[in-house]
């Protein structure tokens, strides 16, 4: 079976990275992390390349055990190149500090590394033009728990068309990888319809349950 360091630098040579072997794990993983980064910003991969400001690749704690992934930049987050920012992202704060969380523990990011005109929804050539990034940073990461936000991560993540009412109700794992996979409502989804809110605390409880977060 191939070790973690291979499938490593398999991976970073079917994304075209260059490759180098230090003695030192920690100064590799660094090395691994800064050229998937670059390979980000430099992606030509699909049209959105020509219409955004920047990528967003993520933030946040690179070994974090929980992940949370989103469906795409919008216009704030393709000015800052940051994701979740703004009235959504304050949510996502609140989301975060109520299970004893805050953003520099986890880890964020979304399906689309670039935001799509006007929010429209993402396309499905798009979506495959960013998957091996997504499932570059999914394997380096090695989360304890993904968190899915929204249909549209949900959808990407699991292979899966079901509605998100259905997949909350779900023990999901990420294909391929055993990975449990919670899937809630997207923060700007929770803006719009605050009725929502009360099965998010009981997404964002689950979480807290599989991560073993102690309450009190």
């Amino acid at each position: 079976m191939p070790s973690i360091s291979d499938l490593r630098r398999q991976m970073l040579e079917d994304l075209g990275i260059d490759v180098w072997l230090f003695r030192d794990n920690t100064t590799r993983d660094e090395n691994y992390w800064r050229s998937l980064q670059n390979k980000v910003q430099t992606c030509q991969s699909c049209a959105l390349s020509k219409s955004r400001t920047q990528t967003v690749f993520g933030s946040g704690n690179a070994q974090a055990e929980l992940l949370l992934i989103g469906e795409a930049p919008g216009a704030e987050e393709d000015r800052q190149g940051q994701p979740f920012v703004g009235k959504a992202g304050k949510l996502l704060n609140a989301m975060l500090f109520s299970i004893g969380l805050t953003r520099d523990q986890v880890y964020i990011c979304n399906v689309l590394k670039c935001r799509p005109p006007n929010n429209r929804n993402p396309l499905p050539a798009e979506v495959e033009s960013c998957a091996s990034f997504l499932s570059a940073q999914i394997e380096f990461i090695k989360p304890k728990v993904i968190l899915a936000l929204g249909r549209f991560a949900a959808h990407s993540l699991l292979q899966t068309e079901a509605p998100v009412y259905k997949m909350r109700e779900n023990n999901n794992v990420l294909p391929g990888a055993e990975i449990p996979v919670v899937v809630t409502y997207h923060p700007a989804s929770l803006l719009r319809n605050p009725e929502q809110k009360a099965q998010s605390w009981q997404d964002l409880c689950k979480v807290s349950q599989l991560l073993g977060i102690k309450k009190g």
